[in-house]
């Protein structure tokens, strides 16, 4: 007896890509990781200028486009499960991009979740006008955010554009 197993998030009328769906969140959610990025970087010179209000307005958007970013990723893997392992299976694509791939993912999901509680304290100690202790914790966790806002747009790339072209090739 023979048994179909159709992989969530796949699209078997493609023959096994993935859907437009999946595409469309996975673009969208690099879009709000490379914003987060800028806004990362402008309130960086802000906060260098002693803009301390621009600054402020600028952490709370990148705060605000990471919170959604969190919300529409979680939601995309609900709806559409975890593609990343089907899309290394098989031989076409070398186990040296496999490893490549690997070495900027886990980095980036292990730095992601110890941001969180970072992020919640800077942001605590900042609303609570506590700034000697929002500097402390600031200052690690703006590079700890701009390193996964970063790498997340790279784990993107890697994963939609970089690694179907050894299928295709």
């Amino acid at each position: 007896m023979s048994e179909t197993v159709e992989t969530v998030g796949v699209d078997s009328t493609s023959g096994g890509g993935i859907s437009p769906a999946k595409m469309t969140f996975a673009a969208v959610n690099s879009g709000l990781n490379a914003s987060a990025t800028v806004l990362l970087v402008a309130a960086l010179v802000m906060i260098k200028r002693k803009q301390y209000r621009a600054h402020g307005t600028l952490m709370i958007a990148a705060l605000s486009v990471s919170a959604v970013f969190l919300i529409s990723y979680l939601y995309s893997k609900f709806a559409y499960g975890e593609v990343t392992t089907g899309m290394m299976g098989g031989t076409a694509i070398p186990g040296w991009a496999k490893g490549l791939y690997f070495a900027v993912l886990i980095p980036h999901l292990i730095a992601a979740v110890g941001m969180l509680p970072m992020i919640f304290l800077a942001v605590w100690r900042a609303y609570k006008r506590n700034w000697s202790g929002h500097r402390k914790i600031a200052k690690p966790t703006w590079f700890i955010w701009f390193y996964v806002s970063i790498s997340g747009v790279v784990v993107y790339f890697m994963l939609y554009h970089w690694m179907p072209s050894f299928k295709a090739g």
